[in-house]
């Protein structure tokens, strides 16, 4: 009998092998103190609340977290995110009522400065090892340090952030194969836009509407130089509308959270990948109701609509990779980045539009080589920007920006409103690939910083998400 029984143990040891993952673990009291346990919770929860408000991924804030957490002693801490929430519970067991916090996640804006220094006040708590009375007084420090980052000023002033869109767009006309002249009236139209939309989201417009408004003033600038252009001295092969479109489409889609989505999406996060992908759609369903608005109007009021095609530029490669700097360089600006990290975003973007710029010319398509130029900026990123002390997401996000399909969109939305019938199949189908040039664009992103994760030195753990 006890031999059969060691063949059968010796069995399962063959065929099953070691556990991969711990699941139904039993909850045991650390015997952490109340306080130390509590005041642990809560600034954990604050760092994620911060780090999800300003623009982090899912995978990211929970990490932080629970590395936070851990520090002080609560292992096996529970982390639910949504979108929306941050719950945090520390299960002591039968004999010992469970501490739980939670926290709602309701402003959000792109600040990688602060969150620069988010991260950074939680990769130093991390790393010590704290128990006892030095835990309580180790808390009041990391409360303080992260009151100083979130009541910190922004890393610059509103009109820096409207001038660094101007050049944005300027830059990304230029890209687009336009010369000085369309790059100043991109830039003029561009600055004059964030300036009515950063109003009116001040007076509390939600913003699917003021992509609607920032589409539509952006498409009447375009169909005012259809107007006027003919009445002067210059020709529209010169000045094509549709250039200074889809420099302002570009500044618009850059501000979605494309990237986001597609991390919590592939890292395990369904709800919160689920969220972000339908704010992702009304946003940019809000750009397409805009242009199409507008064109309507102006089709039915009898202007002559038409797309300028423009040739393919001739700028040399090396001064297209600067000008793609410009527009990542500008972004991070935008998105109040630090000096370090404004400088490292333009790298990236001038790496991401010469890799996409080969890979079109040797016949590859447009999405699989924004896709291949996303996964080498994103692979960089997780790789070189850390040790900058940059977060990678800064890098990656602002580097994809030269490669946003916004004239694609412009040109769809043209087909679908100046022809009803024969236009709409291939409207829709630019449409579609610009959707498929987007989606590339973020996965391409998300895969280079998963398969650069294992191989940096330091690299955050990802730990698998819990159940959502």
């Amino acid at each position: 009998m006890r031999r059969r029984w060691e063949v059968r143990q010796l069995a399962r040891r063959a065929m099953g092998g070691s556990q991969g993952i711990q699941v139904g673990a039993r909850a045991y009291d650390a015997g952490i103190d109340d306080i130390v346990a509590r005041g642990a919770l809560e600034l954990g929860l604050r760092i994620g609340e911060a780090m999800l408000s300003l623009g982090a991924a899912a995978a990211d804030v929970t990490a932080a977290i629970q590395r936070v957490v851990r520090t002080f002693g609560l292992d096996g801490c529970q982390v639910e995110l949504t979108f929306t929430a941050i719950t945090v519970s520390y299960d002591r067991g039968v004999l010992v009522a469970p501490v739980t916090v939670m926290r709602l996640v309701r402003d959000r804006v792109v600040d990688y400065g602060r969150l620069a220094g988010v991260i950074a006040v939680a990769d130093e708590v991390a790393g010590d090892d704290l128990s006892g009375e030095d835990a309580v007084d180790r808390l009041e420090w990391a409360h303080g340090e992260l009151d100083s980052v979130i009541a910190a000023p922004r890393s610059y002033r509103r009109w820096v952030v409207t001038l660094a869109l101007a050049a944005l767009a300027g830059s990304v006309a230029l890209l687009l194969g336009g010369g000085a002249s369309v790059a100043l009236v991109a830039g003029a139209t561009t600055a004059a836009i964030d300036r009515v939309t950063w109003a009116l989201s001040r007076w509390g417009l939600p913003p699917f509407y003021v992509q609607i408004v920032g589409a539509g003033l952006v498409t009447t600038v375009a169909v005012a130089l259809l107007v006027v252009v003919p009445h002067l001295p210059v020709e529209l092969e010169v000045l094509p509308p549709a250039l200074v479109v889809a420099s302002g489409i570009v500044v618009l889609l850059a501000g979605l959270s494309l990237v986001g989505a597609a991390e919590d999406a592939l890292s395990g996060f369904p709800l919160t990948a689920a969220a972000r992908s339908f704010e992702v759609v009304v946003l940019t369903l809000g750009i397409v109701v805009g242009i199409g608005g507008v064109l309507d109007i102006a089709r039915r009021a009898g202007v002559q609509l038409e797309v300028i095609q423009v040739p393919p530029t001739t700028t040399p490669l090396l001064l297209q990779g600067f000008a793609a700097a410009v527009v990542a360089l500008s972004w991070a600006i935008a998105s109040y980045a630090r000096p370090r990290a404004v400088l490292v975003a333009g790298a990236a973007g001038a790496i991401a539009w010469i890799v996409s710029t080969l890979l079109l010319g040797s016949g590859i398509g447009p999405a699989v080589a924004g896709a291949v130029a996303a996964l080498v900026v994103g692979f960089l990123s997780e790789t070189f920007a850390p040790r900058f002390g940059v977060p990678a997401i800064v890098a990656s996000v602002c580097g994809i920006v030269p490669l946003l399909p916004g004239l694609a969109v412009y040109r769809g939305m043209f087909q679908i409103v100046n022809d009803p019938q024969a236009g709409l199949i291939v409207g829709a189908t630019v449409l579609l690939g610009a959707a498929m040039i987007g989606l590339g664009l973020a996965a391409g992103v998300t895969l280079g910083e998963f398969l650069a994760s294992p191989l940096r030195l330091g690299t955050r753990n990802r730990r698998a998400p819990n159940e959502q």
